[in-house]
């Protein structure tokens, strides 16, 4: 019979962190793309909390889970409303233009 371990929470949290970083790393211009792989960072470590929180009896990592999906949830309200902005006035998002707004 197969049970799931905290191993397999661990390598998926793994795998999840991976894809997200890469999405930095390799994307560099579409901005809402960015955001996606910052939430899916953050993803990774909800899983891991909860799957550690479970296996240990403890609600801390739960608890901490959800403090960081209102944080998500505020990053991610924020940063598209900066976009819509940008893009009413601009009428395009590339981030390797956004240097201009510093004049």
């Amino acid at each position: 019979m197969l049970s799931i371990t905290y191993n397999h929470f661990f390598i998926l949290s793994v795998i999840l962190f991976v894809i997200g970083c890469l999405g930095l790393f390799l994307n560099r211009r579409n901005m809402i793309l960015i955001l996606m792989c910052i939430e899916i960072i953050l993803l990774a470590a909800n899983i891991n909390f909860v799957s550690a929180s479970i296996f240990l009896n403890n609600l801390d990592g739960q608890i901490f889970s959800i403090f960081i999906l209102t944080i998500a949830a505020a990053e991610a309200a924020i940063g598209l409303a900066i976009l819509v902005v940008y893009f009413r006035n601009n009428g395009e998002i590339d981030i390797t233009k956004i240097n201009e707004l510093k004049d």
